[in-house]
């Protein structure tokens, strides 16, 4: 289980919203923290703690007017970090390249490989071949309906018909280099992990192996953090957002590191 740290951007800042309240019409969404620093502070901070695979993720759509705002932050965190940290948001296989010059070491794609509801596997081919798998992150952040977990698209607001389930797993898993999941419902609320999610995802691990999986959504407490590695018994790493003292939580970020690393 290691640490993976997010920088979120949203209408070209650094903050930390309330997942299931992102709405593309108006950039809106509830806000839980808004920083003063912007995301190269945050890269250099990561560099410095030796913590690499954290992501940032740019929230608002290409079409919006604060787009370029974020890609410029994000730029920002990724020349002060080269090599040691994802990006996703809007990522395809037109853009992708120019991300991994500018130093990201993946990128992170939901809405180009998952159109229509389903996966679109031509897009996916394309992505692997212009990337390489070894730099592609699947983003398959989900919400619950109907009893299963379905992989949501266009920052978590739309569904797929395609669920997080060993088989939807062990097809895409010849494809990336690790999958990023956030628990859209519990994400920024800092509310509790969904445990049957991290529970899943642990057992497949232990069962298919060879990929790296991180967790993101709901973690507020130190016991979160060991029930997460219990219950993914050990195999699965987590982001915490909202919860960390560097984001205006409670949690204090040294203290995660060291629970983590034991």
């Amino acid at each position: 289980m290691e640490f993976r740290p997010c920088i979120d951007i949203h209408n070209g800042q650094v903050k930390q919203i309330v997942g299931s309240s992102l709405e593309d019409r108006g950039d809106l969404a509830r806000e839980n923290f808004l920083a003063a620093r912007d995301a190269a502070y945050y890269a250099q901070l990561y560099q410095r703690n030796g913590i690499r695979g954290g992501h940032i993720i740019l929230l608002n759509p290409a079409s919006s007017p604060y787009y370029e705002a974020d890609r410029a932050q994000a730029m920002g965190a990724l020349a002060a970090y080269p090599g040691g940290l994802q990006i996703g948001g809007g990522v395809n296989a037109d853009n992708a390249a120019e991300y991994l010059e500018a130093g990201a070491s993946h990128v992170i794609v939901t809405s180009y490989v998952f159109q229509d509801g389903r996966i679109h596997m031509g897009n996916l081919d394309k992505l692997c071949r212009t990337v390489g798998r070894e730099h592609l992150v699947l983003d398959l952040s989900c919400r619950m309906r109907n009893g299963c977990y379905y992989i949501v698209t266009d920052r978590w607001q739309r569904f797929t018909d395609e669920t997080v389930d060993d088989s939807t797993l062990d097809m895409l898993k010849g494809y990336c280099d690790e999958f990023l999941i956030h628990a859209v419902d519990v994400e920024g609320k800092s509310q509790g992990i969904e445990e049957a999610l991290v529970r899943q995802l642990g057992e497949w691990c232990c069962r298919s192996g060879g990929i790296a999986v991180t967790y993101a959504g709901g973690v507020h407490s130190y016991e979160d953090i060991g029930l997460l590695k219990t219950l993914g018994d050990g195999q699965v790493n987590v982001t915490i957002g909202s919860a960390l003292n560097l984001f205006g939580g409670e949690l204090a970020f040294d203290e995660v590191l060291e629970r983590i690393r034991e």
